[in-house]
């Protein structure tokens, strides 16, 4: 990441579901969404991992 101090993470709760968006500088979505989208894969199935447990939905959204 270039750009750290950019990065901010808003949390929106629903009944069933969490929206998380995560807001990075515009240089850097591409290091956060990874080759072929890899990096927002994984951290997507670990919030679905997370999710199961808490019996709760999450959502990614990656802004810039």
């Amino acid at each position: 990441m270039d750009h750290p101090d950019q990065v901010t993470v808003n949390q929106i709760d629903g009944e069933a579901t969490t929206v998380l968006e995560l807001r990075v500088a515009p240089d850097d979505v591409g290091k956060v969404i990874g080759k072929q989208g890899r990096i927002a894969r994984a951290i997507r199935i670990l919030l679905s991992a997370s999710g199961m447990k808490l019996r709760q939905r999450f959502v990614l959204e990656i802004l810039e």
